[in-house]
């Protein structure tokens, strides 16, 4: 075996070692406190067990783990380091999904999606495919990162792409704490350039949304509240417009699980997820109505399933086997991580669901 492959092995069965352990200090649930309930017990109390699919109507593919930022709060563990990443048979796999599928909303994802090499190839071939919002979701620096991402607002534009995009705070010093120094600046220039060929602006169908995570190990504030604050903090400061903010929670998994457990903020913010459960979230999690599919081609009820490789309860458990009835017919895989999509008024990657 060659040196690279062994390298690869090697990096790949500390990868899995890591994930083993994070299912395991979710899965236990004992504190010096007492014992958190589970999950599943909180959704049996609501007679909402097991959880299962509604109609598929977003299909969110992850085409690789490759990025050009270290972001601490990051599920995925993405950075430049990461070597994951889908082929082109895959993406042909996909599209061949895409066709057929009742999903009106295909979701693009990373680490940077526009770092695949195939990317641009993947949006257009997808985009033929007719879907009713097709989102790619940027995390904007990488259009200020080299020459070649320059051309990505009229990319994005030609295609009718929804642009989400990841930005932790009106300022300067907020945003960098999380996503790294200059990140920024690159942002809001970034966003300048969207502004300036019509997305984000009003009335545009150029759809331009901000996606907000917390610094740390707390709750978001009201979604419709942050979003007032933060369209009047760009436009005043900078000239940016948008139309949507997402609030998203930070799920206790990968990177922000790593953080919670080195800052001594793992049991509290634990039971403040369950103290926040609100079951009339349960019922529109992302996980009903989405399908993840990882840069391999594997299903997952959600892409923070997949981060700990939870796979499907499915046969069909992989893009080349996909098949729509069979998968509507499974029960949705829940752990201890899952009370951050249940905590107040919920979150998905659409922001609050409740």
């Amino acid at each position: 075996m060659s040196k690279l492959k062994t390298q690869s092995l090697h990096k790949r069965e500390s990868e899995l070692a890591k994930t083993n352990k994070q299912l395991e200090i979710l899965s236990n649930g004992i504190f010096a406190n007492g014992e958190l309930p589970t999950f599943k017990d909180k959704i049996v109390e609501s007679n909402q067990f097991p959880l299962k699919p509604k109609p598929l109507e977003i299909l969110q593919i992850n085409v690789g783990y490759m990025c050009n930022q270290v972001c601490e709060h990051c599920h995925v563990d993405a950075g430049p380091d990461r070597k994951e990443i889908m082929t082109k048979e895959t993406m042909q796999q996909c599209l061949d999904v895409i066709k057929t599928t009742g999903a009106h909303t295909l979701d693009l994802t990373g680490g940077a999606p526009e770092m695949n090499p195939n990317f641009r190839w993947f949006v257009e071939e997808a985009a033929k495919a007719g879907i009713k919002d097709f989102i790619v979701r940027s995390n904007l620096t990488i259009i200020r990162a080299n020459k070649k991402y320059h051309d990505l607002p009229e990319f994005f534009k030609k295609h009718n792409v929804h642009v989400v995009s990841s930005m932790p705070h009106w300022t300067r010093g907020k945003t960098d704490k999380q996503r790294g120094e200059g990140v920024f600046d690159q942002s809001i220039q970034a966003l300048k350039d969207l502004n300036a060929i019509g997305y984000g602006m009003p009335n545009s169908n150029l759809k331009l949304d901000l996606v907000y995570n917390p610094s740390g190990a707390f709750l978001p504030a009201n979604q419709a509240a942050m979003e007032k604050d933060f369209k009047k903090a760009l436009l005043e400061d900078f000239g940016i417009q948008f139309h949507n903010l997402f609030a998203i929670t930070n799920l206790p998994i990968s990177r922000f699980l790593d953080f919670l457990i080195a800052s001594d903020n793992y049991e509290d913010y634990m039971y403040a997820l369950v103290d926040a459960f609100n079951p009339t979230a349960v019922a529109n999690v992302m996980c009903t109505n989405t399908i993840s599919v990882s840069w391999d081609g594997y299903l997952y009820d959600c892409d923070f399933n997949q981060m700990l490789d939870l796979k499907v309860a499915s046969k069909a458990k992989h893009i080349s086997d996909y098949n729509e009835e069979i998968l509507q017919n499974r029960d949705i895989i829940i752990s201890q991580h899952c009370y951050g999509c249940t905590a107040g008024a919920g979150s998905s990657c659409q922001g609050t669901v409740a």
